[in-house]
């Protein structure tokens, strides 16, 4: 079986302007291409789902889940990163 090369990203936080911004700036200077996003505000909480393709990316996937973390702690946000294939695996029912 061929495995994916799509990446579940997961953004918590509290609300703040530049979030979006932010995350999808790392994710198109790393060449990682957005497939879909979700994004909702709940009591003043952010939340994002975000579905990737780390094909075309010019750095591996320790480096990404790096270059998120630390944008993570700047902003003051939660940010994981999982390969879909593990994503599917543990939110099976």
């Amino acid at each position: 079986m061929e495995e994916s090369n799509r990446l579940i990203i997961t953004v918590l936080g509290h609300d703040r302007v530049g979030i979006i911004y932010s995350i999808s700036g790392i994710l198109a200077n790393t060449n990682v291409n957005i497939l879909d996003i979700s994004q909702t505000i709940l009591q003043g909480f952010f939340t994002m789902v975000m579905v990737v393709d780390f094909t075309g990316a010019t750095v591996g996937l320790d480096e990404l889940k790096q270059l998120l973390d630390q944008k993570g702690q700047e902003l003051g946000l939660q940010i994981t990163v999982q390969h879909e294939d593990i994503f599917r695996y543990m939110h099976r029912i």
